[in-house]
Order: structure tokens, then sequence, then C-alpha cells
């Protein structure tokens, strides 16, 4: 059976990126086959449709990190015909078949069953950028800062992992200070729960100082650079920081006195090899979290395959705000 993928190929100095009908024998083997109803666009998709990207491993590919769906076939007892699923992460769209397509085939433990009261468009809503938000918020929460520990500061905070930790920290009854750049996203950014917005210069300033004022019990950083630099001198006592992106540069020039005077933590949150025992429970508290919100309140578009390269230069300029989903069919 034919089926439409949007490929990206590179062959030396020669970049392609289009949609292609594939016939179903080119899946690549796996053990569960999946009709893809909803993908989603995060930033490594972006970076997958440029050819020096640097995220692709082999070509050609058909790229998408993330795609939610129906199970076909499956040749794994987990799995049968009609399940709902999602996937995540893994090699998916960048060493193996992704997201943007019509059919994936993939091993059994990349999925996990959507949970209850939750359809595969909202899932997709929240796709990688959802689930590194709930593994930030997890490792505060285990971390021992709890709601009445303080403010939560979270970076970056129009972007996929930003709103998505903003909507969540608030549902869960923590004061949220959200940092972004675009002044015209406030109201956007109230509705989802923020207290109080900061102008994104403000944390990406240098300083000389080796700590300062305490602010924010906690911190969601999916930037990076400086902005982690500047989070970590103002959190407080005991204070956990969740460092998940860098956009803001790969370099953080901080020092001891966070770490050794005042004991925060600074916790790396890797989503794409998170064990896949643990997703079903953090795709459950996703489900709760958001069960009394419209979760396609966060969808700023909806687009095809064909404009996927269109939407992909948007969210490498940091033109986003909220999700973009693609729908393959």
């Amino acid at each position: 059976m034919a089926y439409r993928a949007f490929v990206v190929n590179k062959d030396d100095d020669d970049f392609s990126a289009s949609v292609l009908t594939l016939d179903e024998s080119s899946l690549p083997e796996g053990d569960v086959t999946v009709a893809v109803e909803w993908s989603d666009l995060n930033y490594k998709d972006g970076l997958a449709c440029t050819p020096n990207g640097r995220v692709v491993f082999k070509y050609p590919m058909t790229i998408g990190i993330d795609f939610a769906g129906t199970v076909l076939e499956s040749s794994d007892a987990r799995y049968s015909e009609g399940d709902s699923v999602v996937a995540t992460g893994y090699d998916l769209g960048t060493a193996h078949a992704g997201g943007y397509a019509e059919r994936v085939r993939v091993p059994a433990d990349w999925l996990a069953p959507l949970p209850d009261g939750m359809n595969s468009e909202e899932a997709m809503t929240l796709g990688t950028a959802g689930i590194t938000a709930a593994m930030s918020v997890d490792v505060i929460e285990k971390g021992g800062v709890g709601p009445d520990a303080g403010p939560v500061i979270v970076t970056g905070a129009t972007g996929g992992v930003g709103s998505t930790a903003v909507a969540m920290l608030s549902a869960r009854g923590y004061e949220v200070h959200a940092s972004t750049g675009k002044s015209s996203e406030h109201d956007f950014l109230r509705a989802l729960g923020a207290s109080e917005i900061l102008e994104r210069e403000e944390l990406a300033a240098e300083s000389r100082r080796p700590i300062e004022r305490e602010r924010w019990a906690a911190g969601v950083d999916p930037v990076g650079g400086s902005t982690t630099a500047s989070i970590l001198r103002q959190t407080k006592y005991g204070g956990v920081v969740a460092l998940s992106g860098l956009t803001g540069g790969v370099g953080v020039e901080t020092n001891v006195m966070p770490f050794i005077l005042r004991g925060v933590s600074l916790v790396g949150i890797e989503s794409v090899f998170w064990p896949s025992e643990d997703r079903p429970r953090l795709w459950a508290r996703m489900a709760e979290d958001f069960r009394d919100r419209d979760l396609l309140d966060l969808v700023e578009a909806r687009i095809g395959l064909e404009e996927v390269p269109e939407a992909a230069s948007k969210i490498l300029a940091g033109g986003v705000r909220g999700r973009i989903l693609v729908r393959p069919a």
C-alpha cells in the first residue's frame, strides 16, 4: 500500500526536502505499524529541514520526531489493532523513519498507550515539548520544591516546552513567572497561568556578581546559555533548575556559589531516551494536569506535509507561539 511522507535527502552539497509517495515495503523494521493521525513541529524538526542541521544521521529520511495514531498491525502482545498510541523521541526522524508520514513502523518499546481522555490531536499538542515539560516539573517535585516554596521561573515561555510548563505548573498550584522576548504574547501567557511576565533580556543580561538576591524556588529552562547562569544566581536555597534546551547557547558561565552556598541543583532533562517504562506515567500526569483545560488552546496552526518547510523556517527563527500540528493525511 502506498503512503505519503515528507522526506529529506542529502548527497554531498545537494539537499532536498519534499513530499513523496512511498510503498509500504519501504517502512523500516519494527514490531508495530501505525496509521499516523497527527504529528507536530519541534525545533529539532526544523533543524532536520536544513542541510546543516546535524540531527539527521542517515539519508534519505522521513522526519518527524513525534506521532500519535492507531495501530494497524502488531507482533507485540502489548499492542493490538485499533489501539491508540503515541511516540516521541528515540531515533524517530533522525535514524528511523518518523512521524511526517501516513504510516510508521517502530519497535514496540518506543510506544506508549494514549491515556484515557486524550486523543491523538491533543497528544501532539504536547508531544516531545510536553513530555520534556512533564519531566522538568517531575524533577522539581522530586527535588522537594512544592507550590508553597515560592515562584517558579519558566524561560522561553511561549515555546512548546515553556508554554506547556507554565500550564502544568499553574495547574499544580505553583506561582509561575514567565520569561519571553515577545511583548505581544503577555496575554497568552497569563491565560496559561503565569502571574508575572519578565522580558527575556532581564535574564539574559550578564552579571559580575557570583550570586544575587533569591527570587525563585525553581526554574524550567529550555533556553540555556547566559539565561541559565542568571537563573542559578537567583535561585533560592534548595532550589532546582531543570535545563532542557540550548536556544540561548551551549555555554554556561557560572560559578560554584549557588551550589555550595544555597544547595541549588541543576538537573539536565534528556527526553529522547527517557526509559520507556516511565513514559505512560508522564502521559497520564499530563492528561490529569490538562483535564480541565482545553489543550487545543495551545495550538497556533495545523498544517499539511507540504507546509512543513515554511513552518520549519518559522520555528528556527523563533516565530512560533505554542504548538504547530502536522497532519500527514
